[in-house]
């Protein structure tokens, strides 16, 4: 069921309107289903229920911990049906997999679909603290989903013989005024996490390089992930970001 699995939080605000959208986030009054919102580049968010949907669906939304900059709200989760539209408008047909799609099904989807997120957002923390001195409240300002483009470790993992990811996504976080652009490739472990309990998805989460301070970052992670002894000696950290397939370190 990865193919349902976009991950994209959104953002609180008045009630939406009903116009189709790929991805939810933060709702508005516009009525143009050309307009696109700036923090995610996707038109507002629908709730209204698709004409040959089987059943109806949940349109309650639930607040997530990812601060949104600019304001004193967090992100948004999109409701059951929003989801259910999101991924009809991508060309997903239910009646493919009649069996597996039921209300409980869409229900465990979005649970899922949230605790990604939530899993990358304390990823981005991780990184985050190695700059906990200037900032201490980082913030989420947009992101967009790049599920087409290879990012340049993603497409180096596939010269190898691995996987691609089946999603990609980029998040500006705001560092108290300083933008930080980071990646989020997604993984399918091929676990059936409705079954299993365990993660379906592994998300590798690490700052573009962008600026000197991201590459100082990913270096310093690399040195604590491969050379902690050593690594130690050169600079503290208070925890290490998790790699795909790795453990988080953390200071005892």
């Amino acid at each position: 069921m990865s193919s349902l699995m976009s991950e994209c939080p959104s953002a609180a605000g008045e009630p939406s309107p009903s116009i189709p959208s790929e991805c939810p986030m933060h709702n508005t009054a516009a009525t143009d289903p050309d307009k696109l919102m700036p923090d995610n580049m996707m038109p507002p968010p629908n709730q209204r229920a698709a004409h040959d949907q089987p059943f109806p669906l949940n349109t309650g939304r639930e607040t997530s911990s990812i601060p949104r900059t600019g304001t004193d709200k967090n992100w948004v989760y999109p409701s059951e049906q929003m989801f259910w539209n999101a991924m009809t408008r991508k060309g997903w047909n239910w009646r493919e997999e009649p069996e597996e799609v039921v209300p409980e099904t869409v229900t465990e989807i979005i649970k899922i679909h949230n605790f990604n997120n939530e899993k990358a957002w304390h990823e981005i923390l991780l990184w985050e603290t190695f700059h906990n001195e200037e900032c201490k409240d980082p913030q989420l300002t947009k992101f967009a989903g790049k599920p087409k483009d290879l990012s340049p470790r993603a497409r180096f993992r596939t010269w190898l013989g691995y996987d691609a990811p089946f999603d990609r996504h980029d998040w500006v976080v705001d560092r108290c005024g300083t933008d930080v652009r980071y990646i989020l490739d997604y993984y399918d472990t091929g676990i059936d996490q409705l079954e299993t309990g365990e993660d379906s998805v592994e998300i590798d989460v690490r700052p573009a390089l962008d600026s000197f301070s991201a590459c100082f970052d990913r270096m310093k992670v690399f040195a604590l992930r491969n050379a902690p002894t050593v690594a130690t000696f050169l600079f503290d950290y208070p925890m290490v970001p998790v790699e795909s397939g790795t453990e988080v370190i953390k200071e005892t």
